[in-house]
């Protein structure tokens, strides 16, 4: 496979006229400090479709979870546009849409679980908040402990989880709320290698059942190919968008893929075109 039928265009040409998951135009992000404004973050376009599956790479400081955490709401652009299903994410005033935050789901590389609440309650919590009651929260809490594998671990504890455990908790809270954009950044990196395996494939059948489109950030290029449809790859700071590969590998997969030529043409790309940026 060459290297230029790896590389696909920033934005996916589609006949389509669906409106897509997540548009974002022009994005950027500067931060101001006593030293100077350092330009995290620089003119990022990108189109993610509905139930497409997005991994940003890249060095580490190239502005992955800048740009992650801009999606999520949790931080402002300086400059372009950010649209979640054809809803403008930011105001001008650059407060979030209460509306159209409603629609994504977070998980961090920490669990973030509450060590006094049960798994099943951890999982509850978000639909708690949005006032929902405590008979149809605990029916979906527990169907969502099921889904990821932690049935029967319903009325533990943080503490007594391993950390695979606790990361299946925090993927079924942000499930909770039926996100329609599951934004993930690096929550597998504190697994060892065999657990992150075993995370990486639970997690494939998690999307694949909920159909959830997501937004993955992960230093691990193997893992960016494995699980995305499309492979985002960041330049150093000032972060833009160097290039996206497609993986358009079947699903589900297995970890035998990692063995075929075509998977590791990906990653020899990804891994050379990296290593130049030194």
């Amino acid at each position: 496979m060459s290297n230029e039928a790896l590389v696909q265009e920033v934005t996916p040409v589609t006949a389509s006229t669906e409106i897509p998951r997540l548009r974002i135009e022009g994005i950027g992000r500067d931060f101001h400090t006593r030293s100077g404004v350092t330009h995290a973050v620089s003119g990022i376009d990108l189109t993610i479709l509905r139930g497409e599956f997005v991994a940003l790479i890249g060095r580490s400081g190239c502005g992955k979870t800048t740009l992650l955490r801009m999606i999520g709401g949790l931080l402002a652009p300086t400059a372009g546009s950010i649209e979640v299903d054809g809803r403008p994410l930011w105001r001008s005033n650059g407060q979030v849409d209460s509306n159209a935050i409603t629609k994504l789901g977070f998980v961090f590389q920490e669990s973030n679980l509450f060590p006094w609440f049960s798994v099943l309650d951890n999982i509850a919590l978000p639909m708690k908040l949005r006032g929902v009651g405590k008979r149809e929260r605990r029916r979906r809490a527990t169907e969502l402990a099921e889904l990821v594998g932690l049935g029967g671990f319903e009325k533990s504890y943080p503490r007594e989880l391993s950390g695979g455990m606790r990361q299946r908790a925090a993927i079924a809270r942000a499930l909770s709320t039926e996100p329609e954009l599951l934004l993930m950044d690096e929550p597998f990196g504190a697994l060892d290698a065999l657990t992150r395996e075993r995370m990486n494939l639970e997690l494939q059948r998690i999307v694949l059942e909920t159909t959830s489109t997501v937004v993955f950030v992960t230093h691990d290029i193997p893992e960016a190919v494995f699980l995305a449809d499309r492979v985002v790859h960041m330049t150093p700071r000032p972060g833009r968008i160097r290039q996206i590969l497609p993986a358009d590998f079947a699903k589900p997969r297995t970890v035998d893929l990692q063995t075929t030529p075509e998977f590791n043409d990906i990653v020899r790309k990804l891994r050379h075109d990296i290593d130049e940026e030194e």
